[in-house]
């Protein structure tokens, strides 16, 4: 395919599968249309890089998968950055996601459990001249070194249940997306932090999608 088609590829995933779902919001329709999603793609799945489909990230079992398009736009939307955000994101991936909400936000830091694909990510993200994001290797279900508060907070695996630990990394009014739950129904949250000892959990889509790395064995984090 080459980089005509990938245009139009990526014209018609916005048209196609993320407005369907809801994703109107203009500043995110923007920035799908303009990160190049094939950049993040493995070489021998870039003609997939637009399909309503998960991308293997690599050839292990249980490996990372890239999430849904459609999903990805709704966490964007849900997350509602806005430029002055401060965002964590957990799970980076070859950092498509990643990408796409350092052009919306003033910072994102991101951590992967994945020392390959953490390689790639800043790879990726140098490519397109994104130096507002840094990417940190490490396992976040077992301790997460930032005690920074943080605007927006994305986890891209799923988790068996919201994690406290998170809700309270979260400023007064900032906004966690994280999906719970056993496959094949899994439900996605959006958790807003209302007060000091306050937050409101809103359920907003039904939807499956992998365990975050470690999620399994997720114990309390250690601050």
């Amino acid at each position: 395919m080459n980089s005509m088609d990938f245009d139009k590829a990526r014209y018609n995933m916005v048209e196609q599968q993320i407005r369907p779902w809801d994703v109107l919001d203009p500043r995110v329709l923007d920035v799908l249309r303009s990160v190049p999603r094939e950049d993040f793609t493995p070489e021998h799945y870039r003609n997939l890089a637009y399909v309503d489909t998960r991308i293997p990230l690599n050839d292990s079992e249980g490996g990372c998968c890239m999430l849904n398009p459609n999903i990805e736009g709704r966490i964007l939307q849900h997350l509602n950055i806005d430029k002055d955000d401060v965002v964590l994101e957990i799970g980076t991936g070859t950092g498509y996601l990643t990408a796409c909400m350092a052009k919306l936000a003033r910072h994102v830091d991101s951590v992967e459990i994945n020392e390959d694909l953490c390689a790639q990510a800043e790879r990726n993200l140098a490519k397109l001249n994104i130096d507002n994001a840094t990417i940190i290797e490490g396992d976040a279900t077992q301790s997460l070194k930032q005690k920074q508060f943080y605007d927006a907070i994305a986890i891209t695996g799923s988790m068996p249940a919201i994690p406290e630990d998170y809700k309270k990394m979260l400023k007064v009014g900032g906004r966690l997306f994280v999906v719970t739950g056993q496959a094949p129904v899994m439900t996605a949250h959006l958790v807003t932090r209302t007060g000091e000892k306050e937050w409101t959990i809103k359920d907003v889509f039904e939807t499956s999608i992998d365990s975050l790395c470690g999620a399994e064995k997720a114990k309390t984090f250690e601050f």
